[in-house]
């Protein structure tokens, strides 16, 4: 058994207590692959060290042994051992500032670095990510937003009663519960449904509607939505995915809309999302972004609507994407779990912990995966037990042109050696800018 691989605990804040690989996996890769496995002790760890231990795993604080270290979150830089390869979120590849001193420590250590949100196919998707749990979670998370908005507004409701999504035991309890309180939901009285918008359609997306349709909502199309929010009979949820054609439009307005020229040219739309908003009372936004796409919602718009004496019907906005000021403009800090929400203000463009004043909820818990740990610790695993021979038996001292790693893993190494890749290689510039 020459191969050694270590998996850190993780210390970045209390509420992470996600693991990269479970202990029946890590049991695997030492029968059946021949992979020692090393993983550090820890007391909060959704997996305990008992497991570990029970599994055959050794638990041990020196990592030094081993040639390749997995972990979920970023490392701090002064427990970073010199030659390495590290594998984790590093969330380095747009320069984000706040990391650029880690990966700079990296690169002074001559260490190696993949990146779980680099590893992608050769369409460029991604294979290893934590997405559908965010959604899972956020989507908790929302409706307990949206619960306690309606009871400070005098609305009595169940969903009033959904616990953080921290405090079930698992996702299957969380939905048992939730699908009770759908049940209660469906023999109140109302005048107008609760209409709940998902901006997206992929894996987050996938992960909030399984959460929400536990309440059993009926789904309309996005062209019936004008008539679904304003009929005073029917369903009392109803819930609207938009995709991309729905959310922008080219500025030559007798062009039709093309979802590669999109992707490829976004500065030749401009965003038409916003007068969908007065027919929402939840949104839920579940799209990758960039600087150069256009938002969904903008502090203009907040502006212009949220007036003193006026009260929108747009609730909450259920950020699962969680971009700071992004495609959510709104979205002004993140939050932890425990405070999970806050109002948007625009006349004071800030935001108030909790659920009351004159402006949309805020729910932009940014690490919400770690919410329900062991569904996503479980899934994740399943899923890189099969990287790590690959990783664990590559010559990591050879020049990367010949650096023997399946493409999908090759295209994910960020740092090799202590230098940047060719793909890469733009981050020297962020790391020049913030020393």
């Amino acid at each position: 058994m020459g191969a050694i691989i270590g998996i850190r605990r993780e210390d970045k804040n209390k509420w992470e207590r996600r693991v990269p690989l479970v202990p029946t996996d890590t049991s695997d890769l030492q029968t059946k692959r021949g992979v020692r496995v090393l993983v550090q002790p820890s007391s909060v760890r959704v997996c305990t060290d008992d497991e570990y231990r029970s599994a055959g795993v050794e638990v041990n604080e020196d990592l030094g042994p081993a040639s390749v270290i997995l972990a979920v979150k970023e490392i701090p830089t002064h427990l970073l051992l010199p030659g390495k390869t590290y594998v984790f979120f590093a969330h380095v590849a747009k320069g984000q500032p706040h990391n650029m001193p880690m990966l700079r420590r990296l690169m002074e250590l001559g260490c190696s670095l993949v990146d779980y949100e680099k590893i992608t196919d050769d369409q460029k998707r991604r294979l290893i990510f934590f997405g559908r749990h965010a959604g899972y979670a956020g989507m908790i998370e929302t409706l307990r937003c949206l619960g306690q908005r309606l009871a400070v507004s005098g609305v009595s409701t169940p969903l009033s009663q959904v616990h953080p999504a921290f405090e079930y035991r698992d996702l299957t309890e969380a939905k048992a519960h939730i699908t009770a309180l759908g049940d209660e939901i469906v023999h109140q009285a109302g005048a107008l449904p609760l209409i709940f918008g998902f901006s997206g359609y992929g894996n987050v997306s996938m992960g909030t509607q399984e959460v929400l349709d536990c309440l059993k909502p009926v789904e309309v199309a996005v062209a019936d939505l004008t008539a679904a929010a304003s009929a005073t009979a029917g369903p009392r949820l109803v819930k609207v995915v938009f995709r991309e054609e729905d959310m922008v439009e080219r500025k030559e307005k007798d062009i039709p809309f093309n979802l590669l020229e999109y992707y490829a040219h976004p500065e030749r739309y401009e965003g038409c999302f916003e007068k969908y908003l007065p027919h929402l009372d939840v949104l839920v936004n579940c799209i990758y972004w960039e600087p150069r796409y256009p938002r969904l919602v903008t502090r203009e718009w907040a502006g212009k609507n949220y007036l003193p004496g006026c009260a929108p019907r747009l609730k909450v906005i259920g950020d699962i994407s969680c971009d700071i000021e992004g495609s959510v403009e709104l979205t002004v800090r993140a939050t932890d779990p425990d405070h999970p929400c806050y109002v948007y203000l625009p006349e004071q463009d800030s935001g108030r912990d909790g659920v009351e004043g004159n402006g949309p909820v805020i729910m932009a818990v940014d690490n919400l995966p770690c919410e329900i740990p062991r569904e996503s610790s479980q899934y994740f695993s399943s899923v890189l037990r099969d990287m790590v021979a690959p990783l664990v038996n590559a010559d990591w001292q050879v020049p990367f042109e010949t650096l023997d790693l399946p493409p999908y893993l090759k295209r994910a190494v960020i740092v090799h050696n202590g230098r940047l890749t060719p793909d890469y290689r733009y981050i020297q510039k962020h790391l020049e800018t913030h020393p």
